[in-house]
């Protein structure tokens, strides 16, 4: 997750989620970079807390989304409330953000999708999906669902997965590759750094561990993380591979937020 340089807890680069949220970034006076990116899927931008940008009340400014050298991938906020894709690289204000909650339950696991389960060894629901996808597609389908691609935190969580993903035969998965899952790190930049979608690296989120001979970047390529199904540990993959993936839900998606409450 994107932190706050003076490393507030549960502090996020903003985003205009809301129209509260819009009004308080407009009130800077000035562009400033916005916590929505499409650095993990081209062109589909999600803020850092994995809400689309389909549902933020913000419009386009003229002759954007452009893709300027088909390198702007993240997106700035202009003082007039319309938004503009950049090259991440740029510098630009920024501003951060900590969300209050008001929670109403609405079910175990937030969802009406019974695939859902809750474990309470780490107080998270997770699904398997057997269907595989690519792992840029794997990471939609989870944030379609309210969730994201499974972050492995412990041994105790990857010996969860490593549960759930035995379940499955072989020949009941549909994909490429049928004895490793999609889950979520990825190694930015293309450069051996590997951190996890939400931006902790592997040590910080408390799990780096490899299977044998892993991240080995077979051919050059393998930039997307997975686990094996015969150990649970990680394993680097391409990431236009079709797999099966697991999704997420941490313990506040057992709640329902109204957006312009928060």
């Amino acid at each position: 997750m994107i932190v706050d340089p003076n490393g507030s807890s549960g502090a996020v680069l903003a985003s205009p989620l809301n129209s509260k949220l819009l009004t308080a970034m407009k009130n800077f006076s000035t562009t400033v970079f916005t916590g929505a990116h499409s650095t993990i899927s081209k062109g589909d931008y999600f803020s850092v807390e994995g809400v689309p940008l389909a549902r933020m009340p913000i419009s386009w400014a003229p002759g954007e989304p452009d893709n300027y050298e088909n390198s702007e991938e993240c997106l700035l906020l202009h003082s007039n409330g319309v938004v503009a894709d950049v090259k991440c690289s740029e510098v630009f204000p920024f501003i951060c953000y900590k969300k209050g909650i008001k929670p109403t339950v609405i079910s175990n696991c937030g969802t009406t999708d019974i695939e859902y389960t809750h474990d309470s060894r780490t107080g998270s629901c997770y699904k398997f999906h057997y269907v595989g996808r690519t792992w840029p597609r794997a990471y939609m389908a989870c944030a379609s669902e309210g969730g994201y691609l499974a972050i492995i935190n412990s041994h105790a969580e990857a010996e969860i997965l490593k549960e759930m993903f035995n379940k499955y035969p072989e020949d009941k998965i549909i994909a490429r590759h049928t004895d490793n899952a999609h889950v979520g790190f990825y190694d930015w930049g293309e450069r051996g750094v590997w951190s996890t979608i939400h931006g902790q690296s592997l040590k910080e989120a408390g799990f780096e561990s490899w299977s044998h001979g892993q991240p080995n970047n077979a051919t050059y390529g393998e930039y997307c993380g997975a686990i094996y199904k015969n150990d649970g540990l990680f394993n680097d993959i391409w990431c236009d591979n079709t797999a099966p993936f697991i999704c997420e839900k941490k313990p506040e998606s057992l709640f329902y937020y109204d957006n312009d409450n928060n």
